[in-house]
C-alpha cells in the first residue's frame, strides 16, 4: 500500500521572481533608471524652461534608490538565514 503522506525532506519551491538572478537583474535595471533621473536631474538645472518639473527625476531617483535597498536588504537577509 503506497505511503500519501508527502515526505519532510523536500525542499520548498521557490518561485522565479524570488531568485537571485531576478534580483540582480532588477538591481541592474533599476541602476540604469537611476543613471537615467541622475542625467535628467543635470538637464532640469540647466535649463531654465525645466526647472520647474525637476520634481520628477528627483523623485524618479529617490524611488529607485528606495527599491535598490529593500532588494539589497532582502539578498542580505537570504544570504544570512541560510
Amino acid at each position: 500500500m503506497p505511503s500519501y503522506k508527502s515526505p519532510s525532506f523536500r525542499k520548498a519551491v521557490i518561485p522565479w521572481y524570488r531568485s537571485k538572478k531576478v534580483y540582480f537583474l532588477a538591481l541592474f535595471a533599476l541602476l540604469a533608471v537611476v543613471v537615467f533621473g541622475l542625467v535628467g536631474w543635470s538637464v532640469a538645472r540647466e535649463n531654465a524652461a525645466y526647472q520647474d518639473y525637476i520634481w520628477v527625476p528627483v523623485l524618479l531617483v529617490a524611488m529607485c534608490c528606495a527599491m535598490i535597498i529593500a532588494i539589497i536588504l532582502r539578498l542580505i537577509r537570504r544570504y544570512f538565514s541560510k
